[in-house]
C-alpha cells in the first residue's frame, strides 16, 4: 500500500518528505517538513505512529485496521490537542458506496420472514486481521439497520455455528486478492447477492491521498464519510 500510495501522490504533485518502515522508524525520522501523515502499516503499530503525529501537530490519515479498541483514547488525545485525525475501514470510493448500498437493503429487508442473511471477505493471504475491517463495518451496518439480527459470529474458512438472531461472517484467504466482500439474504424462494470487488490497491490509495488532501487545513476527528459527503 504505501508504494501505491506515494505513487499517487506524486503523479498528485504532492512530494514525499519521510518513508516510515521497519529500517526507518517514526521515532529517529525527521517530519518538521510534513503536512500529512498516511498510516497503512499493523495494528500493533499504529496506535503508536497516531499519537507520534497528533503530539506534533501532523494531521494524519489511517487506513490501518484492527485498532479500533483503542479508538476512544485516540480521539480524546486529538480534541485535547487540537489536532486532526481521518480514519476509515476502506477509503475505496466503491467500497463506501457499497456501505450505504449495504445499510440500505438490511432496512428493506427488515422484517422479512423468510430470509437469512450471510456476510464473506475474501483477501490476500498476508492480510493479517480477520474478519477484515470492512467485514467489521458491513456486518454492524448490518446489526444497526436490521431488527432481525442482534450479533454477529465470525468464522474463518467456513460457516460459524450461529444461533438465532445471529449473523455468520465467514473470512477466506487466498493469494492475490486484493479484497472481495459479499452480503447474501436466502430463502426457499429466491436469492439476492450484493458484492464488492476490488481489482486492485489504487483505489484504496487514491481515496487516502484525496482524504489528505481534503483535511489539510482543518481540525478534529473526521471519517471518509466527510470527504466524500455519504
Amino acid at each position: 500500500m504505501g508504494k501505491v500510495i506515494e505513487e499517487i501522490a506524486l503523479e498528485r504533485g504532492h512530494s514525499i518528505s519521510a518513508r516510515i518502515n521497519s529500517s526507518n522508524p517514526i521515532d529517529a525520522a525527521d517530519l518538521s517538513d510534513s503536512d500529512v501523515a498516511i498510516e497503512f502499516t499493523q495494528p500493533e503499530l499504529a496506535v503508536a505512529h497516531i499519537e507520534h503525529c497528533i503530539l506534533r501537530g501532523i494531521p494524519i490519515i489511517v487506513g490501518t485496521t484492527g485498532w479500533m479498541d483503542s479508538l476512544d483514547k485516540i480521539i480524546s488525545m486529538t480534541e485535547e490537542r487540537n489536532g486532526s485525525l481521518l480514519h476509515a475501514s476502506n477509503f475505496s470510493i466503491g467500497v463506501n458506496v457499497f456501505f450505504e448500498v449495504n445499510n440500505r437493503l438490511a432496512e428493506l429487508m427488515s422484517g422479512k420472514s423468510g430470509y437469512s442473511v450471510s456476510l464473506e471477505e475474501t483477501h490476500h493471504i498476508h492480510k493479517l486481521d480477520a474478519p477484515s475491517g470492512t467485514a467489521i463495518t458491513l456486518a454492524n451496518g448490518i446489526l444497526e439497520h436490521n431488527s432481525d439480527y442482534i450479533s454477529w459470529v465470525h468464522g474463518e474458512e467456513k460457516k460459524p455455528h450461529v444461533g438465532q438472531f445471529q449473523l455468520p461472517l465467514i473470512s477466506h484467504r487466498k493469494p492475490d486478492v486484493p479484497g472481495t466482500h459479499s452480503i447474501t439474504y436466502s430463502s426457499e424462494i429466491d436469492t439476492i447477492t450484493i458484492t464488492h470487488e476490488a481489482h486492485n490497491r489504487k483505489g484504496f490509495a487514491l481515496g487516502a491521498v484525496i482524504s489528505a488532501e481534503w483535511i489539510h487545513g482543518k481540525k478534529g476527528v473526521f471519517t471518509i464519510k466527510d470527504v466524500l459527503n455519504l
